[in-house]
């Protein structure tokens, strides 16, 4: 049997994302303004094989979490997630989403914290992989100085995060 992905855009005048979902839970969310094309490139990338159609109600309790997010509604996501990645990228990933909402972390304190005090640069490449923006709050990883700096989406839409998150 072939693995599904169903993906759709988020209906938002504000903040045009691509999501995209398996039957296990949600596997990819898009940069700001990216297109349809982003998911192509992730799946071709990670050779993931899968046939993928638009469908907006396999997204719709995704989308409706992230539009809360969005307007100020909700600190955390209570869905499922289906992503995959090496050990290393799984246990960054794990300790992005201890990062609290409103908070923020350098590379080298999240290289600490995964009790690997050298390897902030490695941090900085498993993040960067991290395919669901947002729901694995790497936007609150910042470079030591308190510079905002790496992202997978466009740094605009990582400074607009913070901004949302420190807005309350």
């Amino acid at each position: 049997m072939t693995k599904r992905i169903y993906y759709a855009k988020i209906p938002n005048p504000k903040w045009s994302i691509y999501l995209a979902a398996t039957e296990k839970g949600l596997c990819f969310v898009g940069s700001l303004n990216g297109g349809k094309i982003e998911i192509e490139k992730w799946m071709e990338k990670n050779k993931i094989k899968a046939s993928y159609e638009e469908n907006q109600s396999e997204i719709r309790l995704y989308a409706a979490q992230l539009e809360e997010y969005f307007n100020g509604q909700r600190t955390s996501f209570d869905f499922s997630t289906d992503i995959k990645g090496t050990e290393f990228q799984e246990k960054v990933w794990a300790e992005l989403n201890q990062i609290p909402y409103g908070e923020t972390l350098s590379y080298g304190e999240l290289a600490k914290k995964i009790e690997q005090p050298n390897s902030s640069r490695a941090v900085g490449s498993a993040i960067g992989k991290n395919p669901l923006l947002i729901i694995v709050p790497c936007h609150r990883v910042i470079h030591k100085s308190g510079k905002v700096s790496g992202y997978r989406g466009p740094i605009d839409m990582k400074n607009k995060l913070l901004l949302l998150e420190n807005s309350k």
